[in-house]
């Protein structure tokens, strides 16, 4: 399997959280960036951000993303893709809001990357713990790379507009990356594409927001952290099981590596720390801010779904950083912004 070690990588959505990281990382490592923005305006942000990388880092306007052939001039010269480009929504009324955008822009960027003459080696789609969770197993549950959520569309199938906004985003997620493994499997069999395909699904991903000038610019999962860890708002979700983490550093970390490692070639993996309560962050952030601990139990419920990522560990050889680390981080940065 082919594997990128030097050369142009193409970020897809690079203003975005994670795309800004992932593109501050391949930076890092000697990689020269191409990044999509649907307008220079929309990346105005992030170049700011990573100045420091001068003519290293160029963008590609890619205005609509689901249109055949929208990728077709950026993906010239690049050695690999980074697709991260897709709709994050939990208050859609349609599933095709969120599905269209998600399924075509992947097969967009796909079909442009195995156009004759293309010099894309490996193309690593960042899909999403959404496509791996399925509410129909029974519970305690460790999910692995093996498992698909096949409950969510099924239930799209059936409600259509009556389905929840987050099944519709669930849904996007599992039906663009059973996409992209289809289309990785057709091109294979007809020896019709230069590329390979890794994808990876990460969970809740905290960390600083590249480029940020004011709160409002978070992402909904940063936004969500800094109201229940930093402005202690009451939140029913403080109580509950908050689901599974990982640092914005460590994801960064796993796309480069999944570029540079010849074994990643075809293979799907989970990028997880590690399961977490909303309190565990609070008193965390409470202890390293100097504050007094909270009031009430601090004993946690074991989580009845968790998710391996040793897979990712063995063959990547991500390390991952745990919870204060990743606390102490975004404190520092709010605190260099006047946020707390």
């Amino acid at each position: 399997m082919p594997a990128v070690k030097s050369g142009k990588i193409l970020v897809t959505g690079v203003n975005g959280f994670i795309a800004g990281w992932v593109a501050k990382e391949l930076l890092e490592q000697g990689f020269s960036v191409r990044g999509t923005v649907r307008s220079i305006e929309k990346g105005e942000h992030i170049r700011k951000a990573l100045a420091a990388y001068g003519d290293r880092l160029e963008f590609a306007v890619v205005q609509d993303i689901t249109l055949p052939g929208a990728f077709d001039e950026a993906v010239k010269g690049v050695d690999a893709i980074a697709h991260l480009a897709s709709p994050v929504s939990i208050s859609a009324k349609d599933p095709d809001q969120l599905i269209r955008p998600a399924l075509d822009g992947t097969t967009s960027i796909l079909h442009s990357a195995s156009a004759p003459g293309s010099s894309v080696k490996r193309i690593v789609h960042i899909s999403s713990l959404a496509a791996v969770v399925d509410s129909r197993h029974q519970k305690p549950v460790i999910h692995t790379e093996a498992d698909w959520n096949e409950s969510d569309p099924a239930e799209v199938r059936e409600k259509g507009k009556g389905a929840t906004p987050i099944v519709m985003y669930r849904t996007s997620k599992v039906l663009a990356e059973k996409a992209a493994w289809e289309l990785y499997r057709e091109g294979r069999e007809k020896s019709s594409i230069g590329w390979d395909l890794v994808t990876l699904c990460p969970p809740w991903t905290f960390g600083p927001t590249l480029g940020a000038t004011t709160p409002a610019d978070f992402t909904t999962a940063v936004a969500t952290w800094f109201s229940i860890c930093i402005k202690e708002e009451e939140n029913p979700l403080l109580w509950s099981p908050g689901g599974s983490w990982t640092d914005v550093r460590d994801f960064a970390a796993a796309t480069v590596l999944t570029l540079t490692k010849p074994e990643a070639g075809g293979e799907r993996f989970i990028i997880c720390r590690g399961p977490f309560y909303w309190k565990q962050w609070v008193s965390i952030v409470r202890r390293l801010l100097g504050k007094p601990e909270s009031e009430g139990d601090q004993t946690y419920p074991d989580h009845e779904v968790t998710f391996d990522s040793q897979k990712s560990q063995d063959v990547l050889g991500v390390q991952y950083r745990d919870m204060e680390e990743t606390a102490a981080f975004m404190i520092a940065d709010f605190k260099a912004n006047g946020w707390c």
